[in-house]
């Protein structure tokens, strides 16, 4: 029997294809557990349950935006101090600035460079959980 995940990470993603990009990256990272969420009203949900160490949250969702999910993330007391990394395709230097400044702690972008990726993962999921 293989020992539990170290480290749970929720993708917030609407696009099939980022999602089995991301599912494959994860499956080369057997310490880490990915759940994915098609859009902010299921991630939502599952955070009802579910205790992630991260959220990936793409910044253009079909119900909201990932800024949108993230307020709603910072208003809950039980999910005010999850660790949140913003994925978007849009790399203009405002839309960054404004990432940061509602309270992600990084911007990732699309399309994935699967090694910087991992690498990127290993060192924030280095840090303890602020959840």
């Amino acid at each position: 029997m293989s020992p539990a995940p170290a480290r749970f990470v929720l993708y917030v993603e609407d696009d099939r294809i980022n999602i089995v990009l991301m599912e494959e990256v994860f499956r080369r990272l057997p310490e880490w557990q990915l759940e994915c969420a098609e859009d902010g009203a299921q991630a939502l949900s599952l955070l009802e349950t579910l205790r992630p160490d991260l959220l990936l949250i793409d910044m253009n969702l079909p119900d909201m935006s990932g800024l949108d999910l993230l307020a709603l993330l910072r208003s809950s007391p039980q999910h005010a101090g999850l660790h949140c990394v913003a994925l978007s395709a849009d790399g203009l230097p405002d839309q960054v600035d404004a990432a940061r400044a509602a309270g992600f702690s990084d911007y990732w972008f699309k399309p994935f460079d699967v090694m910087q990726m991992v690498v990127a993962l290993r060192a924030t999921l280095a840090e303890p959980s602020k959840a």
